[in-house]
């Protein structure tokens, strides 16, 4: 069966869902042991969630990019997430999607939430032919992020690495059982319609 162009996939429970995000040791290694993001994570700056693992390996480079050496798993609440997809714009204008670009503009600026849609990635990182989720939260959704959605905080570093070796050795098959397993999102047409 074939994957949907725009799909949402990720780890979820009735509960939360599961985000990706790298950051230097100073911070990551911080915000896994309290649980939390610390008072030096930057609220008023935008970041960046993934729900795709191997996305997020393709972007930090299985974690071992300057500033990207600690990898997070990030769980959320599913209302939280929902409530970003709700109030998010597209990050790039589409004819199809906005009026006009100036409607488009308009609508980025005032979202504190956008959306963009890359290749997902396979084992070797090579792009696949359908895409992958990454939310941009600045203002008010990044601040309920750090503050009121993130449930729990994992330092998933350990994995990529040992998934990064896997992949080195050619042992592909080991190295996709340890894949956090990802499935299509459950979410309303309506919240998706103005992010495709």
């Amino acid at each position: 069966m074939s994957i949907p162009p725009f799909q949402i996939r990720a780890r979820y429970t009735d509960a939360t869902v599961t985000v990706y995000q790298a950051y230097a040791p100073a911070i990551g290694v911080s915000a896994a042991r309290q649980g939390r993001f610390p008072a030096s994570w930057k609220r008023e700056r935008m970041t960046w969630i993934k729900p795709s693992f191997l996305w997020m390996m393709y972007r930090c480079g299985w974690g071992q990019k300057q500033d990207q050496e600690t990898v997070l798993a990030v769980e959320i609440t599913r209302e939280g997430f929902g409530w970003a997809l709700r109030n998010s714009a597209l990050s790039h204008y589409r004819r199809d999607v906005h009026a006009d670009h100036d409607t488009w503009k308009r609508e980025l600026h005032a979202a504190p939430a956008r959306v963009q849609w890359d290749p997902e990635r396979d084992l070797r990182l090579n792009p696949l032919e359908h895409r992958s989720l990454q939310l941009g939260l600045s203002g008010e959704a990044s601040r309920r992020y750090a503050d009121e959605w993130t449930v729990s905080i994992t330092d998933v570093t350990p994995l990529a690495h040992r998934v990064h070796e896997l992949v080195r050795q050619g042992d592909l098959e080991v190295a996709a059982a340890l894949l956090p397993e990802e499935t299509p999102y459950p979410i309303a047409d309506e919240d998706l319609a103005h992010l495709r």
